[in-house]
């Protein structure tokens, strides 16, 4: 068996340079591939899997922020130092999109670097984006 120009020739080799569509092991794996609107093609490289980490931490980290707001410090501790109560939603729809967007780009960077567990951090981002979701149109409809 003869490797062709585009292929790597060895693991280490197809692990740095290889296209992200030899390395998809099912069909979910593609369709994730396409819905994250990452590139296959036989030049896009993979991500390193500490940015993905790293895009990991900064997600929580705004999702917990914005927790925190909406929970304790916009119903308890605004009213006590004068913010108005007209400030909630509007400050809730901020950090929900920025949040949103935050995961959004680490999800793609978990499935650029082909980190092992990227499924494991789909399901928990969806369901921490489907929660923001709800949290965002309650948050419009209140407006």
């Amino acid at each position: 068996m003869t490797a062709s120009a585009t292929e790597p020739t060895s693991t280490d080799q197809r692990a740095e340079r290889g296209p992200i569509s030899e390395r998809a092991d099912s069909r979910a794996d593609r369709f994730m591939l396409r819905l994250l609107r990452i590139p296959t093609h036989p030049n896009a490289k993979a991500a390193r899997p500490e940015a993905a980490q790293s895009a990991f931490q900064t997600s929580i980290v705004l999702s917990a922020v914005r927790c925190l707001l909406t929970y304790i410090v916009l119903p308890f501790v605004a009213p006590f130092v004068g913010l108005a109560a007209s400030i909630g939603e509007p400050l809730g729809i901020l950090v929900a999109l920025v949040a949103i967007v935050s995961i959004t780009m680490s999800m793609r960077r978990f499935w650029r670097s082909r980190h092992k567990q990227r499924w494991t951090y789909t399901i928990l981002g969806g369901v921490m984006m489907g929660f923001l979701f709800f949290l965002l149109a309650t948050d419009i409809s209140n407006l």
